[in-house]
């Protein structure tokens, strides 16, 4: 499987802001974006005039490195937002929060979806009480994600519960975080999808 194996630090600072791809380090002095906020290589410092082509190139390469989708993932749920009713843009991002790496990390399983994806993959989730180790599973409303029981022993998921308790949840979950369980009360509608993308700018990109 093809997978991004440099710097995530990087992405942070070639996109000038902050992707919290890192979890705790995002928050603290230690953030590249804080210690260097232009872009890395030896001419990330120089002024560039940007295309409106190049806008809506890098609206996409963003909203690719928040969710950890490779180029082909990202183009196939384009394809599928636009055979669905309603915004374009807004189901793309509605099916991207659907991930099941990212209902982990909304609901405070995992700090980052990095995280997430790996704990999902080794197969530490159950969706309606069945294992699912495919991150890019999408979930329903009703659906009931929750840690397996073996899985609540680990001294990691211990530690993920007492931060969930004080997490901020989006209106569109719900959490236990003593039980480690979540469920998925409806779709996200776009203004509870606080991700900085401006998602016409997509659109534009792949109508050319």
């Amino acid at each position: 499987m093809a997978r991004y194996i440099e710097s995530t630090c990087r992405l942070c600072r070639r996109e000038g802001i902050k992707l919290f791809l890192k979890g705790d380090r995002c928050y603290s002095s230690k953030c590249a974006v804080t210690k260097r906020s232009y872009a890395p290589g030896e001419h990330g410092q120089s002024r560039k005039k940007v295309s409106e082509y190049g806008l809506q190139l890098r609206e996409k390469q963003k909203a690719r490195r928040i969710y950890g989708v490779l180029e082909r993932q990202f183009s196939n749920y384009f394809t599928r937002a636009e055979r669905m009713r309603g915004v374009t843009g807004e189901n793309l991002l509605v099916l991207l929060e659907r991930r099941l790496d990212n209902i982990v990390y909304r609901l405070g399983f995992a700090d980052s979806r990095a995280e997430a994806r790996i704990l999902v993959r080794h197969g530490h989730f159950l969706v309606n009480g069945r294992k699912v180790s495919i991150p890019s599973y999408l979930v329903r409303p009703g659906d009931v994600i929750a840690v397996r029981e073996k899985s609540k022993e680990s001294p990691r998921f211990k530690e993920l519960a007492a931060a969930a308790a004080h997490r901020n949840l989006p209106a569109w979950l719900q959490a236990e975080a003593a039980s480690l369980e979540g469920r998925v009360l409806a779709l996200p509608t776009r203004e509870q999808i606080d991700v900085p993308v401006q998602e016409h700018l997509i659109v534009e990109l792949y109508s050319r």
